[in-house]
């Protein structure tokens, strides 16, 4: 079960558009992309901080679950899109991952404190966090629709259609208002928000027909879809959008490596070929950064 809510990090009010945290254990999963195939290349390797080089080991910081990109399978087992790319870029540097869970306001004072190396739990980056951390961009998120296939919605004209979230969420609290207040406005019937607990329930009610159409955060949205069997589809395009980002030390030379690392997988394509797996090529970038926030 998918849970969002707006965060405020331990360093500081730092907004995060959606992070998640609810019961994860059910969930299925495709089958793990992780780079096991991934070679180490010795050019991108050798950038690495003498430390973590000479241990061998990434200690990753996590908080999960956040389905699909990190949470837990029926064994118990962390998988996710997150947790496929983090491995595929340990075999790059030639390390092996650590992920150690944590709360989410913990993870960035940890890796300030030098508890973890580096934070894998859907950061947005932001120029706020960047005064703490430094980040390494890997994926752009925002907020997405989706619809019953042939639904015809439009989220910039869905006055009077139903629209299901899940409760506390930005997409309740702040982007559905402010689209029925246009509606108002403008004369027009409002756009009834139905709130559910978890947004497997959101789901499961455009898939009955229930509402007309869902609104979350883009790669949860795209997960949805990709698990519908052919049920749900997109309306509209992502909105909003922000880069996720690997928390590191700020200043520490990991922050390159990383950058350096994923730019090899995006370049032979095993990048593309993560997301595919867990539906979320919408999201992929060409070219990873070093603090790319936008706000």
């Amino acid at each position: 079960m998918w849970r969002f809510a707006v965060v405020l990090a331990a360093s500081g009010a730092l907004t995060l558009s959606a992070c998640a945290s609810g019961e994860g254990g059910g969930e299925s999963s495709p089958e793990s992309t992780q780079a096991a195939s991934g070679a180490k290349v010795d050019e991108i390797a050798n950038t690495l901080p003498e430390d973590i080089k000479s241990s061998g080991k990434l200690i990753v910081g996590v908080n999960i679950p956040y389905a699909p990109n990190e949470f837990k399978d029926p064994s118990g087992k962390i998988v996710g899109f997150d947790v496929d790319l983090m491995n595929a870029v340990a075999a790059t540097l030639g390390l092996t991952p650590e992920y150690r869970e944590a709360d989410f306001a913990k993870i960035i004072p940890s890796i300030q404190g030098g508890t973890f190396n580096v934070g894998m739990s859907s950061f947005t980056d932001t120029k706020e966090r960047e005064q703490s951390v430094d980040f390494v961009t890997y994926f752009s998120a925002g907020s997405l629709w989706a619809q019953r296939v042939g639904g015809g919605i439009d989220p910039e004209n869905a006055c009077g259609k139903k629209v299901a979230v899940q409760a506390t969420t930005v997409q309740e609290t702040d982007e559905l208002p402010a689209r029925s207040k246009k509606c108002t406005d403008a004369g027009q019937p409002a756009i009834e928000i139905v709130p559910f607990d978890g947004q497997d329930a959101a789901t499961n009610a455009v898939v009955l027909g229930q509402v007309d159409a869902m609104s979350a955060d883009s790669p949860v949205t795209l997960y949805a879809i990709k698990q519908s069997n052919g049920k749900l589809e997109k309306a509209g395009e992502v909105f909003d959008s922000a880069p996720y980002g690997w928390p590191v030390a700020k200043g520490s030379p990991l922050a390159q490596s990383l950058q350096q690392a994923l730019q090899h997988l995006i370049d032979n394509g095993e990048y593309e070929k993560i997301a595919a797996n867990w539906g979320l090529e919408d999201g992929t970038i060409d070219k990873p950064a070093i603090n790319g926030a936008v706000s």
